[in-house]
């Protein structure tokens, strides 16, 4: 009897009284990571009004074969696409698929990654380096582009892994990598299936600047061209994010100093980086991974965003890393 009660006095209640019982549970709030699994080296890009992230999946290189992405409306509310890309779609690429860099043209997405670790020196190891895959959506499905590397081959003592698409003011793009301590900048063919050569002649410049590891990510504000990498050891805690500005996207770049480091009340290891303008202002995040606390598992990397700062004359103020994470910033 009781319940047959309390089931007429339920159907009985105002509409508005049960869509409020139906109310779904606060808004997820922000922190770091910004979403679970390991992930790292992330990619970021505004598509619309949604950002997105392209991370590695950090795993041991035999596992790590296919690219996850996530997006969000605001910084906070992250939906995973899981599989955008894996070696099944690349038949070049065997193992270790990793370090996406993303951009769009023409309507179409075009996601540069490295795989298969390239080591010329090993005769048994199959050819490797940066690949392009191309999709009509940012979520993929990507499917091989070339049907080989982009770049195969070392450069200038740069082993071609660590990706990034530089798109110049005056529409230029320019692929800028390069590991083993080295990095070079070549400018992209409008259609990304290869490169345009510099007025001299040669395919590949070195921008390598002092303590330059990996990484590179660039960006330009107020005119200035920033030039960004990674320094340390990747598994360990003296992962780091170091700067340099020039007036060009060839430099000359003298490092400034290092802006990103780990904190040993939050996270260890804090590098391998990407940057996020909010269009139409001067806000700026910054998105890395970094080490929990305690664990010795190079692999275990987690994804992070934290504000970015710059003074008034242009440098970027160290960033504080942090575990609550950024509020929500959605797009206009």
């Amino acid at each position: 009897m009781k319940h047959a009660l309390l089931l007429a006095a339920l159907l009985a209640a105002p509409a508005a009284a049960r869509a409020q019982q139906a109310t779904p549970p606060p808004a997820r709030a922000a922190h770091n990571p910004i979403f679970p699994g390991w992930y790292a080296d992330p990619e970021a890009a505004i598509f619309g009004k949604q950002y997105w992230i392209y991370p590695t999946f950090s795993a041991p290189y035999n596992q790590q074969v296919y690219l996850d992405a996530f997006s969000s409306p605001d910084l906070v509310h992250w939906t995973k696409h899981p599989h955008v890309l894996d070696t099944a779609r690349v038949k070049w690429a065997h193992r270790a698929m990793w370090a996406p860099a993303i951009v769009e043209k023409g309507g179409k997405y075009y996601l540069f990654f490295g795989a298969n670790d390239y080591h010329p020196e090993k005769p048994n190891e199959p050819p490797g380096g940066i690949g392009v895959a191309v999709a009509d959506n940012p979520a993929g499905p990507f499917k091989d582009y070339l049907g080989k590397p982009l770049v195969g081959t070392v450069e200038h003592g740069a082993q071609p892994i660590d990706q990034f698409v530089f798109k110049d003011a005056d529409g230029k793009y320019y692929l800028i990598y390069g590991g083993w301590g080295h990095c070079n900048i070549a400018q992209l063919k409008a259609d990304f299936t290869g490169f345009v050569p510099f007025a001299d002649g040669t395919t590949f410049k070195s921008i390598t600047p002092q303590g330059y590891v990996e990484g590179p990510v660039m960006f330009r504000r107020q005119g200035k061209y920033y030039f960004m990498w990674s320094e340390g050891g990747w598994t360990g805690p003296d992962y780091s994010v170091a700067y340099a500005v020039g007036d060009s996207p060839f430099g000359p770049f003298q490092r400034v100093g290092k802006i990103l480091a780990q904190d040993l009340k939050v996270g260890t290891g804090a590098g391998h980086h990407a940057v996020i303008q909010v269009p139409g202002t001067d806000r700026w995040y910054i998105a890395y991974h970094r080490h929990p606390l305690g664990d010795a598992d190079g692999n275990h990397r987690e994804v992070c965003i934290d504000e970015m700062h710059f003074d008034k004359a242009g440098r970027i103020l160290p960033v504080k890393i942090t575990t609550q994470g950024v509020a929500a910033q959605p797009l206009k």
